[in-house]
């Protein structure tokens, strides 16, 4: 296998961008890029620090991010794995990107930018849900911000079909790795115990 090693043979390959893909990007939410976020409840949240790369899917009962003004999203951090590593990542390195989808739509937006992490009070309590509060949240300063070709979303059929039918489970993912799981009750229960534990 022959591995490429330097732009200049990358560019070899293709064509000039499409003069489109350029001009479609601004630093900031416009009203158009506003709307289409706030329909989204789900985004994956790219991060990258010393120990490498991380995405985590982030969803909400409703917009996964609070716009606080043109240049500022709100992600608040619910419950889940306790792992932080994109919490971590922001700390040593604040580079984050979102991709924002919207079920039905083959439209990707992405979002750029630096991001910080706050547990202040004044922050956290505004967001609520099922009376809980979000731990931290994070505090994202867009500096590029644009739609991406729906390619790839048509491509996959991603709104049109369903292959879950035969999939591992997350129980069997587990008990791959540590043999003395039990992955029959875990997948069993984690439909009515999964709720209790979304915020």
């Amino acid at each position: 296998m022959r591995i490429l090693e330097d732009i200049a043979a990358l560019d070899a390959l293709y064509d000039a961008p499409v003069p489109a893909s350029l001009t479609k990007v601004t630093d900031r939410l416009t009203p158009l890029y506003r709307r289409w976020i706030e329909t989204s409840r789900f985004c994956i949240l790219s991060s990258v620090g010393p120990d490498g790369t991380d995405a985590s899917p982030r969803g909400d009962d409703g917009p996964v991010v609070r716009i606080a003004d043109d240049k500022t999203l709100l992600l608040p951090d619910w419950r889940g794995n306790n792992r932080l590593d994109t919490l971590r990542n922001i700390l040593r390195d604040g580079r984050v990107s979102l991709l924002f989808l919207v079920p039905g739509s083959t439209t990707v937006v992405r979002v750029n930018g630096q991001a910080v992490l706050t547990a202040d009070p004044e922050v956290t309590t505004t967001f609520e849900q099922r009376g809980k509060h979000p731990r931290v949240v994070i505090v994202l300063t867009a500096t590029e911000v644009y739609f991406q070709c729906a390619k790839a979303v048509m491509r996959a059929g991603l709104w049109s079909r369903d292959d879950s039918a035969g999939l591992p489970t997350a129980g069997q993912f587990i008990a791959e790795q540590d043999p003395a799981f039990d992955a029959d009750p875990y997948d069993r229960t984690y439909p009515d115990e999964a709720p209790k534990r979304m915020w």
